[in-house]
């Protein structure tokens, strides 16, 4: 069973090999990180964890059995009992609502470890598995994104009230 773990330094290869592996796959819906990204990897995951630890962000990852990474769900931007949320499932497990329940799983702990009231998500008009995962986990539709928001693409702005949920 996979389970959702706080990103920590030992899961950096298992990071990178998760993003190399969909690199194709996730550069058709959202902007490819670029070569510089994974040139400097080790550099940007160590600054990943210098956020975390500050408060600014909480990143997780979507751990399966064998240690191989199936998912990346981050929060952004920890302020005022709100974050944005961010994530990404592999290719092979896409279409499996393992992003819809996990979302839902850190919705919960988004309340219950970050103290938050409130997560906001952007997805691009062209990306309809994105959109189905936040309204199948609580998020309804809240206005227009900005393009620079969600690739680029036109999109829309998401929220989930998690002092009212199930």
């Amino acid at each position: 069973m996979p389970e959702l773990e706080r990103l920590h330094a030992d899961h950096a290869p298992a990071v990178l090999a998760f993003e190399l592996a969909n690199r194709a796959y996730f550069a058709a819906s959202v902007s490819d990180q670029g070569d510089e990204y994974f040139a400097r990897f080790a550099d940007r995951h160590s600054a990943l964890l210098a956020e975390q630890e500050a408060g600014i962000c909480a990143f997780y990852v979507l751990v399966a059995e064998d240690g191989s990474v199936l998912g990346r769900f981050n929060l952004y931007d920890l302020e005022d009992g709100s974050a944005d949320l961010g994530y990404r499932v592999a290719q092979h497990v896409a279409g499996r609502g393992v992003a819809t329940a996990t979302v839902r799983q850190l919705c919960r702990l988004a309340a219950e470890r970050h103290g938050l009231r409130t997560l906001r998500a952007a997805a691009s008009h062209a990306n309809a598995a994105s959109r189905k995962v936040l309204i199948k986990a609580g998020f309804v539709p809240v206005g227009p994104a900005d393009p620079a928001d969600v690739g680029g693409q036109a999109g829309t702005w998401y929220q989930c009230d998690l002092e009212h949920r199930p």
